[in-house]
């Protein structure tokens, strides 16, 4: 797997997401608005993989900080974690990261300004690394719910390009195709930015997954036809109630898997729950360019000039579509989830 974020040479190196497939390109971020910007424009992408960077962001921007009093430097990192949190709006692992790396600079608040540099250095691989390990941890719970021969259908791009290493909803596929289980995915292609299409087909070609890619709109005529029997999808926040927001499109798939009774289950890791928001109503729903829709990678127009757009980045999935989260400690009821992670 191409590492999606990692420290490297002083920078924070993120594998620019929006010139997949065409190439394989790196951006070394010396500064924290160019993290900031590289959130912001897509270029990494996924609830989890925002966190990580994030995290990194503020780790890199307190070592260019020449305040040498607790102080000064605990309120130039505060603005800087505030300014990263304005990047996106709806995934809850990019506030959640910046506040532990808030936690953490409070923590360690009696210590050198030297000293604590290196303390959110830490902190910040530390969370990389954990991402790994919960997604590992994830896919191996979820496998058992994949069936030798069956076919999945998967929405916009949960794998390892989402997440510091190995993903969530392809991390759930990718173990099952460890175990030896004879799978096939259907990528839908996640319009508008088509993450399905550039990222999830991409992904799962390098690692010789059987993958067939599919318009959006064509996900209930095959399910109609039996040809899915299960549905895999990845998260950017889980209210309280079990509540899920997704790519845009989440919900419709959702509803088809509801119709044509097919298990449709979502795989997050605890950093995607939020139980200080209780429903998926309380979800803010991020509003983006409306080029996004009116062009193919802002540069090919397929809609006429000037027409008015509607471009929500997510959907809400009602807990009552879904017939399972897949976490770290297990696959639980969208009910179950407060339960089980109201001490986390």
């Amino acid at each position: 797997m191409v590492p999606t974020v990692e420290w490297k040479n002083g920078a924070v190196r993120l594998l620019d997401q929006s010139r997949l497939p065409e190439s394989i390109e790196f951006i070394d971020c010396r500064d924290y608005q160019t993290v900031a910007d590289a959130i912001r424009t897509l270029k990494v992408r996924g609830a989890p993989a925002i966190g990580v960077t994030a995290a990194m962001g503020v780790a890199l921007a307190a070592q260019t900080i020449t305040a040498t009093d607790y102080p000064t430097f605990s309120q130039t990192v505060l603005a800087i974690c505030d300014e990263l949190e304005a990047t996106r709006p709806t995934a809850v692992n990019l506030f959640w990261a910046i506040g532990r790396m808030r936690q953490k600079l409070e923590s360690v608040q009696g210590q050198a300004v030297s000293t604590i540099k290196q303390v959110l250095m830490s902190e910040s691989q530390v969370i990389l690394e954990e991402d790994i390990t919960l997604c590992k941890t994830m896919g191996r719970h979820g496998a058992g719910l994949i069936q030798d021969g069956q076919t999945i259908l998967t929405h916009c791009n949960a794998g390892s390009l989402a997440t510091a290493g190995y993903g969530t909803a392809l991390g759930v596929i990718r173990a099952a195709w460890e175990q030896g289980k004879k799978i096939n995915v259907i990528a839908d292609e996640t319009r508008p930015v088509l993450q399905g299409a550039r990222l999830t087909a991409w992904e799962l070609m390098q690692d010789q997954i059987p993958v067939t890619l599919i318009t959006d709109n064509m996900a209930g005529s095959l399910m109609k036809q039996g040809k899915i029997q299960l549905c895999v999808v990845g998260a950017d926040r889980i209210a309280a109630n079990g509540d899920v927001a997704n790519k845009i499109g989440t919900y419709s798939v959702a509803v088809l898997a509801k119709a044509h009774h097919i298990p449709f289950y979502v795989a997050a890791p605890y950093s995607t729950i939020d139980l200080n928001t209780k429903t998926g109503d309380d979800i803010p729903i991020e509003q983006r360019n409306p080029a996004e829709v009116t062009t193919i990678h802002g540069s090919h127009p397929v809609a006429p000039k000037n027409v008015a757009v509607y471009n929500p980045a997510f959907d809400v999935t009602p807990a009552e579509l879904i017939t399972g989260i897949i976490t770290e400690r297990g696959v639980f009821k969208p009910g179950e989830i407060a339960s089980q992670f109201q001490t986390q």
